[in-house]
């Protein structure tokens, strides 16, 4: 007797209306948020730190208990794919990352990641036919945080791999070079990451929004029609260190005055022209209660939703700081860390994210995603989409930051969907 055609067995989903087990989603969630668990609450997992490490294993088990097949390719990117009945199709991806912030919540990355597994587990369970080949890829260090330089796996992924990133040093004076390695990572390989061409057709990524629009308007899900752009820069004054208590106010050359000065010009700038901007690190030098500051560092994070009010938001915050350098006799360093572009989401992919949530009965709004992800730099490999989940509160960055397991899986089930209907063009 022949063997039956497994392809023919497959069932279209719009017969089966399929869902993804939310409770095992949302149980993997609890599971991966312990790891890195600090005592206040926050977790803590540095890029190929030993947490992101032991998290990164996990998460390479729940692909394969999925029945995905797993590799790491040269840029330490985890790929779980699950092939479709054409393996020469360009591929439809959904991603995103594990590494966090310091004292971070459970949802910013995991929910794209394990999101993105239990969709493909449900096509696999429930046997729904896709021609494309379907793939989970969960991304290395998109945080930035630990060397400075964001969406390391998925910018070398799209071809836009810098080798002297590999210079750039944490805290400890590790460089990334260094910490490649001892993840396993050879660093002289990263490049080699890159994917082709017409290789993957489409990237979607599922998120939290990070934000407390969705919730005013009580929708579950915002569709996003653009990313910020933004830019990190490092600033440093230089002074001169003097006695706190011998140095009049009038001779005094106080890094740290022109930085408290320049702080609150940076919040009038970000609020002029629309857009946002934090002083997340400082340092001050030599750092004692009766010594006037010398030397005083930190860091600016800006963002924007358009390229030429981003570009004017920069400028004008450059020029405000070395106006007040130069009035208060002080050195003035501006140096750029990283940066990219705003970045517009495809709108085919935003209607069928749209159509897909109508669909299952989800409320969902059109919306400008305020925080970058590894969308911004897959945008230079292929179309991508990107579908947000409410936060409560708006909390993000955070231990508090929450988004219900009712709205996790309503997420997983619109990437879900679409997923399928991209993969069966």
């Amino acid at each position: 007797m022949r063997a039956p055609d497994a392809r023919a067995e497959r069932k279209p989903m719009d017969k089966l209306e399929p869902t993804v087990n939310g409770e095992r989603l949302w149980e993997e969630l609890l599971q991966l948020g312990r790891i890195g668990l600090s005592p206040s609450g926050g977790i803590n997992r540095p890029s190929l730190g030993v947490h992101d490490l032991i998290a990164r294993e996990y998460i390479r088990e729940r692909m394969q208990t999925a029945g995905l097949s797993v590799r790491l390719d040269p840029a330490g990117n985890l790929v779980g794919r699950l092939e479709g009945t054409d393996p020469d199709a360009p591929v439809v991806m959904a991603g995103s990352h594990i590494d966090t912030v310091l004292e971070a919540g459970r949802f910013d990355g995991p929910l794209g990641v394990l999101g993105g597994i239990e969709a493909l587990r449900t096509v696999k369970e429930k046997g729904l036919r896709h021609r494309c080949s379907l793939e989970v890829v969960c991304f290395t260090d998109e945080e930035g945080v630990r060397f400075g330089v964001g969406y390391i796996g998925s910018r070398a992924m799209a071809g836009d791999w810098n080798a002297e990133w590999l210079n750039a040093r944490d805290r400890d004076g590790i460089s990334l070079g260094e910490a490649m390695r001892q993840a396993g990572i050879r660093p002289e390989e990263v490049a080699l990451s890159k994917r082709g061409a017409g290789s993957v057709k489409v990237y979607l990524e599922l998120h939290i929004e990070q934000g407390r629009v969705l919730e005013d308007v009580g929708a579950v899900c915002g569709i996003a029609s653009a990313i910020n752009g933004y830019r990190w820069v490092r600033a440093s004054f230089a002074g001169q260190a003097d006695h706190a208590g011998t140095t009049p106010m009038a001779l005094r050359r106080d890094a740290m005055a022109a930085a408290a000065e320049a702080m609150l010009q940076i919040e009038r700038s970000a609020v002029r022209h629309g857009g946002t901007a934090t002083v997340g690190t400082l340092k001050l030098e030599p750092g004692a209660v009766n010594v006037i500051p010398g030397e005083v560092s930190f860091t600016i994070d800006y963002r924007h939703p358009d390229a030429l009010a981003l570009k004017r938001f920069g400028e004008e915050i450059e020029s405000e700081l070395g106006v007040i350098a130069l009035r208060r006799n002080i050195g003035l360093r501006l140096e750029e860390m990283d940066g990219e572009a705003p970045v517009a989401c495809d709108e085919r992919i935003s209607m069928l994210f749209a159509e897909s949530a109508n669909e299952l009965g989800i409320a969902s709004i059109g919306m400008v995603c305020g925080a970058g992800h590894d969308a911004v730099a897959m945008r230079r490999l292929t179309d991508i989409g990107l579908i947000l989940v409410r936060s409560r509160g708006g909390i993000s960055h955070h231990p508090d930051e929450w988004s219900s397991p009712e709205d996790c899986a309503g997420g997983a089930n619109v990437l879900l969907r679409t997923m399928i209907k991209l993969a069966n063009e």
